[in-house]
């Protein structure tokens, strides 16, 4: 029986290939996540004190 490598050479590329479009999706996916997680979220804004107005007692 005799191996063909032609088929296997094929095989291999191929698989290599969905490796690598995998890999990029999955970074875009996971940058476009991150993204999101960090702006949905927005912390309240603290109001400074406007020491312009302070009334004296």
């Amino acid at each position: 029986m005799e191996i063909n490598w032609v088929i296997i050479g094929i095989v291999v590329a191929v698989l290599i290939v969905l490796i690598v479009l995998i890999t990029k999706k999955n970074q875009s996916e996971k940058k476009k996540l991150t993204d999101l997680l960090n702006n949905d979220f927005k912390k309240a804004e603290e109001s400074e004190p406007d020491f312009d107005n302070v009334s004296e007692r």
